[in-house]
């Protein structure tokens, strides 16, 4: 049997996480992004937490990857937003993630890449046709340099392209993106060399263990993130109920026009402390995430369009971010794929690989999919569970507030991997 082709459609994280571990597990892979270059960290993307079990998998693919802070500390707050004044809601000691950078993570993971991997930037994928003979696909996309269209052939297709995959559409039409109630507001502040500003004095007062805890500041309604990034960044994130915003095209991030962002910084002033509100003022290209997720699919249809066709990352499991999922449900979806390679290599078609995939990584993400649904809502003081009423944190017990830790996140202390040791 010669060596095996895989097509991964899609460049970002998942995309080249699924190489790493596709290639590890002896295969060829070509890779098809339509962005012209892989990202050049610095400021391309926004910050990402990530799991001791990611951790330890991206070790395998990255040696000597260090470029991380400790997140040891989930620190839930409550803000009064007349008087400012913040009160501790949950707190656990034992976060044990990491912080990044995502364009960071991104290009390390390119620069490791073996030399099975080939990324053709700059392709823009069109569509696929399956070789019912040969079992294989054809692979057909744009090269946006020159307007060509190519063809690449390959034993198995891995549709890495975001939760609003069109492979996805293909064979699961009926499955579609629903929108959470909200819209997240992100920014990445960068203080290098002004660690001595106003700005970074007043927010290291007000929240002193940045470098070493994540922030959720919940007010009425709301919340925001907070926590420190290598490469002297501070990335935040603020939530904020409302109507499905239009999007055009495939992406559900929103460039902010002024007048967004000028509302944005007053309701910033009025709703959280002054060192928050500053620091989101002082943001420089804020943007908007509208957050979806999808319903996690019954045991079928499944997450394999034939015999040679598979989904990973949010293309398989849209999430909204609570909980500090995606990236992490990518990375195992990625290690599990590579490991069910490895088991069935033997056989003619990746199918019988694929079906032990999906039956280690679908029961996860499913409930983990659900559980960062009903974190967010909680959070945003949104009912859950058919209630009235949402979580209030002007009157909420300590008892319900245990609920806004991480820790209640299913597999929150690792997954399964159908992994002894391989990739």
């Amino acid at each position: 049997m010669g060596k095996r082709v895989a097509v991964v459609v899609g460049g970002s994280v998942a995309g080249l996480a699924c190489a790493h571990a596709v290639a590890g597990a002896g295969w060829d892979v070509v890779v098809l992004e339509k962005a012209a270059a892989p990202a050049a960290g610095g400021g391309t993307g926004a910050g990402l937490g990530l799991d001791a079990q990611s951790m330890e998998t991206l070790a395998r693919w990255i040696p000597g990857w260090e470029a991380t802070l400790p997140l040891a500390v989930d620190l839930n707050r409550a803000t009064d937003s007349v008087t400012k004044a913040a009160r501790t809601l949950a707190r656990d000691d034992g976060f044990n993630f990491r912080a990044a950078h995502w364009g960071d993570l991104h290009r390390r993971l390119h620069e490791a890449l073996p030399p099975a991997v080939t990324v053709l930037w700059g392709h823009q994928f069109l569509s696929f046709e399956a070789l019912s003979d040969a079992g294989g696909v054809v692979a057909t996309a744009r090269v946006l340099r020159t307007g060509d269209t190519v063809d690449v052939t390959g034993n198995l297709l891995v549709a890495a392209d975001g939760s609003t995959s069109s492979i996805r559409r293909r064979f699961l039409p009926d499955l579609k993106l629903r929108y959470s109630g909200y819209c997240g507001w992100r920014g990445v502040f960068d203080f290098a060399g002004k660690e001595s500003s106003d700005t970074m004095i007043g927010i290291r007062r007000a929240y002193p263990e940045l470098g070493n805890c994540i922030y959720f500041d919940l007010a009425y309604k709301t919340h925001a993130v907070l926590y420190e990034l290598p490469g002297s960044r501070l990335n935040w994130l603020w939530y904020n109920n409302g109507p499905e915003p239009e999007l055009t095209g495939s992406s559900v991030t929103m460039e902010a026009t002024g007048a967004m962002v000028a509302r944005m910084r007053d309701e910033a002033e009025r709703v959280w402390c002054p060192e928050l509100a500053r620091l989101v003022r002082e943001t420089a290209a804020p943007f908007v995430n509208v957050i979806y997720d999808a319903d996690p699919l019954p045991p079928r249809p499944s997450w394999a369009g034939g015999r040679a066709v598979v989904l990973a990352g949010d293309a398989a499991h849209p999430t909204t971010p609570h909980g500090l999922r995606s990236t992490n449900m990518s990375i195992m979806d990625a290690r599990a794929l590579g490991r069910c390679l490895v088991r069935w290599g033997s056989e003619p078609t990746p199918a019988r690989a694929l079906a032990e995939y999906e039956a280690v990584r679908l029961p996860v993400v499913a409930a983990q999919v659900l559980h960062a649904r009903r974190l967010g809502r909680i959070k945003q003081g949104l009912p859950v569970d058919g209630e009235a009423e949402g979580f209030d944190v002007r009157t909420a017990t300590a008892e319900a507030a245990l609920e806004l830790r991480q820790r209640t996140m299913p597999y929150f202390g690792g997954v399964p991997t159908a992994d002894d040791g391989g990739f």
